[in-house]
């Protein structure tokens, strides 16, 4: 039987905070999140980075700098522990895909940056990408892009402007009437 996931967040200890309240609904806006529950995630996992640099402090030099490397390839201007440290939620929400198709310009806003990746329109390194909340790596950054076919129909051409093409083209009226007859009946 396979193990059931656990919640990877956790709801603020005090539910109606205004100040809490408007800092993430700012948030929300700026980033054009579906719900404040995508803001709690970010920030517990930037609350696991931190725990992981609290217990980095006392190890060798050489785990501290593989954790640096690891959070540098992910896309956080990291250079020390004490940087890491000091990650907020922000930093989290800015290598989101759907921040970073938005920040690349090739959308207008956030929430049209959601709707295209939840659509299928864009892809990561050749594979499409339908979850907006895919951390985007530094590697990975360059490789964004859109998949959007543009379905627009030409206008049929009537019967008078297909026989002035085909004539112009070289050939006798009456080769042209049948052709066009030909296509009809198919």
């Amino acid at each position: 039987m396979p193990k059931r996931s656990t919640k990877k967040y956790s709801r603020p200890r005090k539910p109606f905070d205004k100040s809490r309240i408007e800092e993430e609904n700012q948030l929300r806006e700026k980033y054009g999140l579906k719900n404040k529950r995508e803001i709690w995630k970010a920030d517990a996992s930037i609350g696991r980075i931190r725990n992981l640099a609290k217990q980095l402090i006392t190890k060798p030099e050489k785990e501290k700098e593989a954790f640096i490397k690891r959070l540098q390839e992910k896309g956080f201007g990291v250079n020390s522990i004490a940087e890491a440290l000091s990650l907020n939620k922000e930093n989290w929400l800015k290598r989101r895909l759907q921040t970073v198709v938005f920040t690349k310009g090739l959308t207008t806003t956030p929430k049209q940056a959601r709707q295209l990746i939840a659509h299928k329109h864009v892809s990561v390194n050749g594979r499409i990408v339908n979850v907006p909340s895919y951390m985007v790596s530094l590697e990975e950054e360059s490789t964004v892009k859109l998949n959007i076919v543009l379905k627009i129909q030409t206008p049929k051409k009537s019967k008078e402007e297909k026989i002035k093409e085909e004539i112009e083209n070289g050939e006798g009226e009456e080769v042209v009437e049948n052709k066009i007859l030909e296509e009809e009946v198919q």
